[in-house]
């Protein structure tokens, strides 16, 4: 009986082990605030000759860490974002216990990038230098499988950097 006991709690440690180690890197930092976080992104890609991504999701959210994950692992991809975008992680927490502030923090971030909420997350807003958006990006056109589609995602990303816009 103690074997069997031993075994099983063997077996739990090491199935929580492995699901510690796979639990993607939680990129949102949720104490900032969103609007301001969008306007210096902005201020930055304008100094720079760039647009702004906005990753717009959740520590929550298990598909925005993937993506999170992916495009930081990738590296044609993240060289093409590091060159052309400010990339940041947008926190919308839909939770009301998060209090009246936060709330009224998160409606006025998804009014300031156009209600992206409407194609579930992450959702992805691209803003030019002055911070007009230019494009909404559904995530699940980029999705393959239970991850993302490295040519569909070179391609999302290719088709909205300043060159290719601006031509």
């Amino acid at each position: 009986m103690k074997k069997v006991i031993s075994t099983a709690l063997m077996s739990a440690f090491f199935a929580l082990a492995m699901n510690a180690q796979t639990t993607p890197k939680k990129v949102y930092d949720e104490d900032i605030n969103p609007i301001e976080q969008i306007e210096q992104a902005t201020a930055k890609a304008k100094s720079e000759g760039k647009f702004v991504v906005c990753q717009v999701g959740g520590n929550w959210c298990p598909w925005c860490l993937r993506f999170a994950e992916f495009v930081t692992n990738d590296t044609v991809i993240s060289k093409v974002v590091d060159e052309n975008f400010v990339y940041i992680h947008v926190n919308y927490n839909p939770r009301k216990k998060e209090g009246a502030k936060k709330a009224a923090l998160a409606k006025a971030m998804l009014t300031r990038l156009s209600n992206p909420e409407r194609f579930g997350f992450p959702v992805f807003v691209v803003l030019d230098e002055a911070g007009k958006v230019l494009h909404i990006q559904d995530s699940s056109f980029l999705e393959e499988g239970k991850g993302y589609d490295h040519d569909k995602v070179l391609r999302f990303f290719k088709s909205w950097t300043p060159e290719a816009v601006k031509r």
